[in-house]
């Protein structure tokens, strides 16, 4: 999921007296305005965690990043993994009380390859038996592997995928109703019926207001209103928490490292994981960076790790992967290595010797701290001279007509190697931006894709990173975590790295005279959930999380993770 890089800090503030979320039913969010309502047609962070509100998905991740049911109760994986049959819970409701069937499934995802209007993150329906060549428009949509009965879903891929369920975990794969599906109604328009846990109630130019949906599948959410404020009339977000307009913001580095020592916003101060990347691309289909030397030149003539490290204001650390850490295949450093000498001679022979000839390049810099650092380092180890320029419309130049260089943060849709290997640099893949196409990348993607041995598939994103690293279509830059301030007394506003709370687990709770320390109670069986990420998960019926690990509860516990854990705060 692509998330807008920008640069700047907030200054200093006043400080303002404590403000208690105590016995609140509603919550106030200040959050940029989503894109698009509609799971299919948004690609970037903001939008995704806004849509995954009001529209469910059949599996869902909780903190502990382990694979949970949502509207699905089970799954079955069979034929070697080619074949997947999700178990809608039954009952299943829309926010209207329409019932919610195999049908809406197919029909949603049938959305993310519509040949008309396909999605951004399409790429994470190509495994999918003829999406390939629905989405191309030469075979009609009765020929893709979707097929519903009743509360069945059968999903037939072309090669193993036993993390396809993990894939669907993604806002993308979100469940619409069929107004949207079948009558193309925009998703966006009022009185549209969600499956998620809320709805739209009221939009203003600066507002959206959510709504409780009493028909979600674990049960109304406790925090009934949810206000989403995207102008906090010239106002930065420290001063309206502080006067209690806003419960939780996200706010900069710069901010987070005088506020941990503040008596009174230390306490609501919250690190915020995030399983992200941010890496420079370049584009591979015309000079000069489709001639693989001048991308290799440019690779090893800048310290990486340096340049970051004297940016960093300590929420950013260097990469080494375009793997961030947790996320499979790591243990070896994958970024090109620094030799300068190399790279002047693979520049001089791409025909460009000590820089002479080489033509004016751009490198659109999205408000990362290093671009200057980087365009000094081409220019003394080089010859070559680099202009910086910020686009305000970077994701439509990055489909349309990318520059040369350009960077571009990365969330993960899901905790797997390929959703930053195949769906970043894969040949024809939408997320593609630099038209890269290497035949023993993609060899690899498949390899790792189409074996259920997790050693094989290690060996085999282990050489798609190789290549990588040798081929140059990007570079990786940074791995991050963000902050946030967060209400004393707003319970479950935590993340797993994936970059979308689920506001359905937030908890209101009167902290009383415990001055901001929150204490929640531990439920015997709640404790610690560590279940099986992969083959098969079971859900619905007991209420306690079982032995096996799997979930049981058809409620949001299991996807909350601990109980006691939701109010984990950074010391002042």
């Amino acid at each position: 999921m692509a998330v807008v890089l920008v640069g700047g800090s907030i200054g200093a503030h006043r400080f303002g007296a404590p403000v208690d979320a105590a016995a609140r039913t509603d919550v106030k969010i200040a959050q940029g305005a989503p894109t698009s309502f509609d799971p299919a047609l948004q690609s970037d962070i903001g939008s995704a965690a806004f849509s995954a509100q009001l529209f469910e998905s059949l599996t869902a991740f909780d903190l502990s990043l382990t694979l949970r049911p949502a509207l699905a109760a089970s799954w079955d994986i069979s034929d070697s993994g080619r074949q997947i049959v999700f178990h809608l819970r039954p009952g299943l409701t829309f926010s209207d009380g329409g019932a919610i069937s195999g049908a809406d499934v197919v029909g949603s995802w049938l959305r993310i390859i519509d040949p008309k209007r396909p999605s951004q993150l399409a790429t994470l329906f190509m495994d999918v038996r003829g999406a390939a060549d629905y989405v191309a428009g030469k075979v009609p949509a009765s020929a893709v592997g979707l097929r519903a009965d009743g509360l069945d879903v059968a999903v037939e891929l072309d090669r193993p995928g036993a993390d396809f369920p993990a894939i669907v975990a993604s806002p993308t794969f979100a469940v619409v109703p069929p107004q949207v599906w079948r009558d193309r109604a925009a998703a966006d328009s009022g009185n549209i019926p969600s499956s998620g846990a809320y709805t739209v109630s009221a939009t203003t130019a600066t507002e959206i207001t959510l709504q409780a949906n009493s028909h979600y599948w674990a049960g109304p959410p406790a925090v009934g209103t949810i206000r989403l404020l995207s102008d906090l009339g010239g106002r930065s977000p420290i001063t309206a928490f502080e006067a209690g307009d806003v419960d939780y913001t996200a706010i900069g580095s710069a901010d987070a490292a005088w506020i941990r020592y503040d008596s009174t916003l230390g306490p609501q101060l919250r690190a915020v994981p995030s399983l992200s990347l941010v890496y420079l691309g370049f584009t591979t289909t015309r000079p000069p960076f489709d001639d693989v030397r001048v991308r290799q030149a440019f690779a090893a003539a800048v310290d990486w790790n340096r340049l970051t490290a004297l940016s960093s204001l300590g929420d950013v650390s260097a990469a080494d992967s375009m793997l961030p850490p947790g996320i499979g295949a790591g243990g070896s450093s994958w970024l090109p290595v620094l030799d300068p000498s190399r790279a002047r001679a693979l520049l001089a022979a791409a025909g460009y010797p000590g820089g002479s000839g080489f033509p004016d390049v751009v490198l659109a810099a999205g408000g990362i701290p290093q671009a200057e650092g980087i365009a000094a380092d081409l220019k003394r180890e080089l010859g070559v001279t680099i202009h910086l320029e910020e686009l305000n419309d970077q994701f439509t130049r990055l489909q349309d007509d990318p520059p040369a260089m350009w960077t571009l943060g990365w969330v993960a849709d899901y905790p797997g190697p390929n959703d930053f290997l195949g769906v970043l640099l894969g040949t024809g893949s939408s997320n593609n931006y630099g038209r890269w196409s290497s035949p023993p990348f993609d060899a690899a993607i498949a390899d790792g894709l189409g074996t259920l041995d997790p050693t094989v598939a290690g060996s085999a994103f282990e050489r798609a990173l190789g290549i990588v690293r040798d081929d140059v279509p990007a570079i990786p830059l940074t791995y991050s975590r963000g902050w946030a301030l967060s209400r004393s007394g707003l319970l479950g506003a935590d993340q797993n790295g994936l970059g979308i709370m689920r506001m359905a687990a937030w908890r209101g709770v009167d902290v009383g005279a415990q001055a901001g320390r929150c204490v929640a109670r531990r439920r015997p069986g709640r404790d610690r959930m560590a279940g099986p990420r992969g083959a098969r998960s079971a859900g619905g019926g007991a209420e306690r999380v079982g032995a096996d690990g799997h979930c049981h509860l058809p409620h949001l516990d299991c996807l909350q993770g601990r109980s006691d854990a939701h109010d984990r705060r950074r010391p002042g």
